[in-house]
């Protein structure tokens, strides 16, 4: 998982298993393609910077809308499962409406910290099927764009597409990564647990500890495809920090140096006008709560 060290040793303090990230420094930002330099078929592609991401103290993350998502709305931060202040969620967990005090910098187009937001409470997490949280802040998408002049970025509620142009961007690092999806897994097994349709990179994507939680944005459309997540290390197989890929024949292959996403065009569908969770929703395939921890 594309976690830091620093966040490892913290979870592990927690009682949660280490996350080991590689090496780095945090810094002025970067990028390792030029975002404008990669085109999927006939579309255009638009400029990507880091307005609308967010620096979690361990992780990546972004502020986020759902298509139904109003400006009076209470707006939403969305990062991984794993990277949660209260340990990892184990397989088959789901968190809902749980009180949380977590802080956000936000950042400008250029990777400048803007200023800090505040959660009141985990709306959803979980490391089952996906591996997603989102929070729900104090401040409305009026008063966040009021104050600093930042809207937020729209999931998209489309599949993601094979050889689509994505760039990783990383509040954390304030670094962005630029390839290619390469192709889809119907499985990816990473210790205890299992992730479905995941999005696989092309090696260009170099992510390191520090990225999970980094929206993956389509550079055709400008919107969020996917949450960057993880990457096997070492060549071991299905292991923490080196998943392994399991094929719809149960063939289990291992990558190592290759990098992944999880999808989030399903999610908008769990949500209700006001952005209040609805996991009862026609076409709502998030797991829900029957072991949540409250």
């Amino acid at each position: 998982m594309n976690r830091p060290l620093v966040g490892a040793l913290a979870t592990a303090v927690l009682g949660a298993a280490a996350l080991v990230g590689s090496a780095g420094s945090a810094g002025a930002a970067t990028q390792d393609h030029p975002t404008h330099a990669r085109h999927h078929g006939k579309h255009k592609t638009r400029t990507v910077d880091f307005a609308g991401t967010v620096a979690l103290d361990d992780c990546s993350g972004s502020l986020v809308k759902m298509p139904t998502s109003q400006e009076n709305d209470k707006a939403l931060v969305m990062s991984n499962g794993h990277c949660l202040e209260s340990g990892m969620p184990g397989a088959g967990q789901v968190i809902v409406d749980q009180p949380s005090s977590r802080s956000f910098t936000l950042l400008d187009k250029s990777a400048g910290d803007l200023g800090t937001i505040h959660a009141t409470k985990i709306t959803y997490a979980t490391m089952t099927n996906t591996d997603v949280s989102l929070y729900e802040t104090s401040s409305t998408y009026a008063e966040i764009e009021q104050k600093y002049g930042i809207k937020p970025l729209e999931l998209a509620t489309d599949h993601p597409a094979k050889g689509a142009g994505i760039s990783v961007v990383s509040g954390y690092w304030k670094k962005i990564y630029s390839c290619n999806i390469d192709g889809f897994v119907p499985q990816l097994k990473e210790g205890d647990w299992t992730w479905k349709d995941s999005v696989r990179y092309t090696p260009e994507c170099k992510t390191i500890g520090g990225t999970s939680g980094s929206p993956v944005l389509d550079t055709s459309t400008g919107k969020i495809a996917a949450i960057n997540n993880t990457g096997n290390e070492n060549g071991e197989k299905c292991t923490v920090n080196n998943p392994c890929e399991v094929d719809e024949n149960g063939k289990v292959t291992v990558h190592k140096g290759t990098n992944y996403a999880e999808e989030t065009y399903g999610i908008p569908k769990c949500f209700a006008a006001g952005n209040k969770l609805d996991l009862e929703a026609a076409g709502c395939e998030l797991p829900k709560p029957s072991g949540a921890r409250r």
